[in-house]
């Protein structure tokens, strides 16, 4: 039964998206927009000072996540590499919230220099904008902190903590990867890869049935376990199946991601909850976080069924970075 899935056809090319979504896509974000132009308008004092506060909050992580993306998308560096970016980027946030003018003239010095060293080099625009970024990014970061650290002990310890924090995340991350890898590794050794193939297999699904079942599989794994140990241990037992059911892997696999989410936010577990929970004012209850995730599980639900219905919307921009 596993040489039938290994020799089933690829999946079938994915359309793109309906000849009408950009017209539907701009009419609700100009909706999207006129609706929060009237609500910031409406707005006391008040209201705008929280708001204030909360674009502060957010704002430079937004910036900080789709800078990591970004350079990953457009072949600008690796995986690996924009997670150095990422980490430098959180430190530049950092020391500017500390020492913002020291922060500016450094970041404007390091800018300098890179489109400078940009200009030596035989790589056009792209290669001038991306020096010149990193190195302001740098500039900016180390040239404040070297020069305040000697003198500030609670920067120093700061620094020394968010090291230590680091690398014990990092180690217990890596073992949850060791330990997953190897029973993935015992699992398929001792047929259990085989024998889940051979079961779904039985059932004669069609693609939206071994959809469905997959995710319903993945969204209660999610109440009780990690995204590492999901992604690590149960679905190699299903991307062997893709071919069979004509999924493309990719549309899968953003399904899984999204579909984690959702788990996440849903009771009775929702570790994100007990994570709201921690830094949340003792007058908030579990139970006012709970009924405050729910609308944002049924727009990921939402979100599932849409990927499904119109998988071109998910998949045009990895066909228009990498082609088909």
């Amino acid at each position: 039964m596993g040489a039938v899935v290994a020799t089933v056809a690829a999946p079938a090319a994915v359309q793109g998206a309906p000849e009408s979504f950009r017209v539907w896509f701009w009419s609700f974000a100009a909706l999207a927009c006129a609706l929060l132009a009237l609500y910031y308008y409406r707005l006391d004092s008040e209201g705008l000072e929280i708001a204030r506060e909360l674009a502060l909050s957010v704002v430079p992580l937004a910036v900080l996540t789709i800078v990591v993306l970004a350079v990953i998308l457009f072949g600008i560096t690796t995986a690996t590499e924009s997670a150095a970016i990422g980490a430098l980027s959180a430190l530049y946030l950092a020391v500017l919230a500390r020492f913002p003018r020291a922060v500016a003239y450094w970041s404007a010095g390091g800018a300098l220099a890179g489109a400078l060293f940009g200009l030596t080099r035989a790589g056009g625009g792209a290669l001038v904008l991306v020096s010149a970024a990193l190195t302001a990014v740098f500039a900016g970061t180390a040239g404040p902190w070297l020069s305040n650290l000697r003198r500030s002990r609670e920067l120093w310890e700061n620094l020394k903590q968010a090291t230590f924090l680091t690398a014990k995340t990092t180690a217990m991350v890596c073992w949850l990867f060791v330990g997953s890898a190897l029973f993935s590794a015992v699992f398929a050794l001792h047929g259990g890869q085989k024998l889940i193939e051979e079961w779904v297999l039985a059932m004669n699904l069609s693609p939206i049935g071994f959809l469905v079942l997959s995710q319903l599989i993945i969204f209660l794994l999610g109440w009780p376990l990690e995204w590492t140990e999901i992604i690590v241990i149960f679905c190699p037992i299903f991307i062997p199946l893709l071919a069979h059911f004509k999924v493309d892997p990719i549309l899968f696999g953003t399904m899984v991601a999204v579909n984690l989410q959702a788990a996440f936010l849903s009771p009775p577990v929702a570790m994100s909850a007990f994570y709201l929970k921690g830094v949340s004012p003792p007058h908030v209850s579990l139970n006012q976080i709970f009924a405050g995730m729910m609308p944002y599980m049924l727009i990921v639900i939402s979100c599932l069924v849409i990927m499904y219905l119109w998988p071109g919307m998910t998949l045009w921009l990895p066909q228009f970075l990498y082609g088909n």
